[in-house]
């Protein structure tokens, strides 16, 4: 915390998290990463005490629990440098897509779910963040036009198989679709239309929980 600075106790509280969370998980400390998670977090934490957007209540439980876990995720996936669209599906407030984004800022980010208020809170963090890679996408993601896109994550929005048959929809032809999961979920069964299912696996920082990552790729031509 620099002289002067007319944080919070709770708003620097969050920020040392990040900041340190993004030290273990090897992201410079300089990148302004820190700054713009937090005012995340400080954005999910008004919105909620009005609606209901996430379970989680406590700042620093929104931070590890959302925030830092969907940090902890992209580091996983480090094809994301090299891709140029995702959509994540089931957003809810927006995670994993708005860390997501806020790392990869080179990214279209689509960010999809039904519910209206979540919507409208997507749409707040996109204009107080200057995110205008970020679209918020109202309607649930089997019944509106899919944007077909480099790389898929639907996380907690149905069963394994029916998450995978839901992301197809939304991938490129070769495009990746992940799923993640809590450590030591079994393998899923995976529809036909998809192939090369294989398991990363990351850790929390900070509260060290270890999670799992199904990654798998949509088949050029769709059976």
């Amino acid at each position: 915390m620099k002289d002067g600075d007319s944080r919070d106790v709770t708003e620097v509280a969050v920020f040392s998290l990040v900041e340190r969370s993004l030290e273990r998980l090897g992201i410079p400390a300089d990148s302004g990463h820190a700054s713009r998670l937090t005012e995340l977090v400080s954005l999910l934490s008004h919105w909620a005490q009005r609606i209901n957007l996430t379970g989680h209540r406590d700042p620093l439980e929104m931070t590890s629990r959302l925030v830092v876990d969907a940090v902890a995720l992209s580091t996983a996936l480090p094809e994301l440098a090299e891709l140029s669209s995702l959509a994540d599906l089931g957003s809810g407030a927006g995670f994993p897509g708005l860390p997501i984004a806020i790392l990869h800022p080179h990214l279209d980010v689509h960010l999809v779910d039904s519910r209206l208020k979540r919507n409208h809170f997507q749409r707040e963090v996109r204009r107080k963040l200057a995110l205008p890679k970020v679209h918020p996408i109202l309607g649930r993601s089997d019944e509106i036009q899919p944007i077909e896109c480099d790389v898929v994550i639907a996380q907690a929005m149905a069963r394994p198989e029916r998450a995978f048959e839901l992301m197809v929809r939304w991938a490129k032809p070769g495009g990746m679709v992940v799923l993640p999961a809590s450590a030591g979920t079994p393998k899923p069964r995976t529809p036909a239309n998809v192939e090369c299912l294989d398991e990363r696996s990351y850790v929390v920082p900070e509260v060290e929980i270890a999670r799992t990552l199904w990654v798998a790729r949509r088949r050029t031509a769709l059976r």
